[in-house]
């Protein structure tokens, strides 16, 4: 068993997206960040996504310097020696790491910058946040939180889940317990 985390699958009308952690750790170390990424791309295996994980923050690439960036950094380190073949990249804006034409201005050399399907939020006041605001504005169903980093599958509801939420968790724990 490993450190205990989250995502949600964010299905839109083109395109699934991981979101990681929405749900459980609130402030994670730089060596959490780097679990839950290398964790939420083995998640995003069992469900046939390719995972380029992209690590989020306010900034892209040496854009700025600071605190959070340094723990962004760090964990993108921690991750890379957990996992070497992972495609993973950061620290990078939510723009630069889905949009090509803002990838290619400000991460050109990137193989994870305007193509990632993994989103690594910085803590879960802005995952929360994210996939929320993404499943209400845009319409999205948002399947989760898919508990990871268990033995079994385990998987939780928000309070304000809808029943399609619901019917969504229910059908994912029943795939995911078929690999057990």
């Amino acid at each position: 068993m490993s450190l205990v985390s989250s995502v949600f699958l964010m299905c839109l009308d083109t395109q699934v997206l991981v979101f990681g952690d929405c749900a459980i750790i609130p402030n994670p170390s730089p060596k959490e960040l780097a679990e839950i990424a290398t964790t939420s791309a083995q998640t995003t295996k069992q469900f046939n996504i390719v995972p380029k994980v992209a690590m989020l923050s306010y900034a892209t690439g040496n854009s700025a310097q600071g605190e959070m960036i340094d723990k962004i950094n760090e964990a993108l380190t921690i991750a890379q020696k957990l996992d070497p073949q992972l495609e993973i990249d950061g620290p990078l804006q939510f723009d630069a790491s889905i949009d090509k034409s803002v990838a290619k201005k400000k991460m050109p050399n990137s193989q994870v910058a305007g193509q990632a399907s993994v989103f690594i939020f910085p803590d879960l006041n802005a995952g929360n946040i994210a996939y929320k605001a993404v499943q209400r504005s845009a319409k999205a169903v948002a399947i989760g939180p898919i508990l990871q980093g268990l033995n079994k599958p385990i998987n939780d509801l928000s309070r304000g889940a809808l029943v399609e939420d619901i019917i969504n968790t229910v059908l994912i724990s029943a795939l995911q317990a078929q690999d057990y």
